[in-house]
C-alpha cells in the first residue's frame, strides 16, 4: 500500500509528530539555504521575494503559504489543522534558525561542508515529511492547491503539481532566487528521501499501520 505509515497513539501523539516533523522540515530548508548550492522550487520563489521586498526569507515563506491557502480555499479545498500548522511552524522555524549567527555563518564554510549541509537537509526533508504525513492530520497548502486545481481543470495530479512547481521555480528564478545543483538534488532526491523516512517510521516504535478509511486528500507540504 503506497500510503504513509501512521504515528502510533492518539491525537496528542499525532500532534507532537506533526510539530516535530514540521520543525524538521523547516530545519532542512535552512540547511539547504545555507549550503548556497540551490533551493527547492518554492524556496527559490521565497528567496526571490525576500530579495525584492522587506520580507525575510522566513516571512516570505509564510506570506506565500498564506496566499496558497487562500487560493486553495477559494477553489474549494478543505483547510485543516495541518494546513495552517505547515505554514506557521515551518516559517517560525526558518525565522528562528536564520536569526542565529552561527547558523548564518554556515554559508561561509568550505564547499565540502556545504555539500554535507545539503545531504543532511535531504535526510531531514525525508524524516520531517514522514512524521508530518504520519500524523494523518490533513494536507499541506501546496498539495491542497494541487488537488483542488486538478479537479477544477480535469488534469492529472502529477501534471498539475509539476506545473505548479515549475511556475514557482520560474518566478523565483526571475526574481533572483538561487537555482543550482541543490535544486536538481532536491527534485531527484525528495522522492527517495520521503520513502526512506517512511521506511524508518514504519520500522520504529512510533509507527503503526495506516488508518481506515484513508483521509482525502493526504499529502505533504
Amino acid at each position: 500500500m503506497h500510503v504513509p505509515p501512521r504515528v502510533r497513539g492518539g491525537l496528542l501523539a499525532r500532534l507532537v509528530a506533526l510539530v516535530a516533523g514540521l520543525v524538521g522540515f523547516g530545519t532542512a530548508v535552512v540547511l539547504q539555504l545555507e549550503s548556497e548550492l540551490g533551493l527547492s522550487p518554492w524556496d527559490v520563489l521565497h528567496q526571490g521575494i525576500s530579495n525584492h521586498t522587506p520580507l525575510s526569507f522566513g516571512a516570505a515563506n509564510f506570506a506565500v503559504g498564506l496566499v496558497v491557502i487562500i487560493v486553495a480555499w477559494a477553489l474549494g479545498a478543505k483547510i485543516g489543522i495541518a494546513t495552517i500548522a505547515n505554514v506557521v511552524i515551518v516559517s517560525l522555524t526558518i525565522e528562528g534558525l536564520t536569526a542565529i549567527p552561527a547558523v548564518e555563518r554556515l554559508s561561509d564554510q568550505a564547499l565540502g561542508v556545504r555539500i554535507v549541509l545539503l545531504a543532511v537537509a535531504m535526510v531531514l526533508f525525508g524524516i520531517g515529511s514522514a512524521l508530518y504525513l504520519g500524523a494523518w492530520l490533513g494536507a499541506g497548502p501546496r498539495d491542497s492547491l494541487m488537488v483542488v486545481l486538478a479537479a477544477r481543470i480535469h488534469r492529472r495530479l502529477g501534471l498539475v503539481r509539476a506545473g505548479i512547481e515549475l511556475a514557482a521555480l520560474a518566478a523565483g528564478f526571475a526574481l533572483g532566487g538561487t537555482v543550482g545543483v541543490g535544486t536538481i538534488v532536491f527534485a531527484l532526491g525528495i522522492g527517495p528521501a520521503l520513502e526512506g523516512g517512511f521506511w524508518l517510521l514504519r520500522r520504529s516504535p512510533l509507527g503503526a499501520g495506516p488508518p481506515t478509511p484513508l483521509p482525502a486528500p493526504l499529502a505533504g507540504s
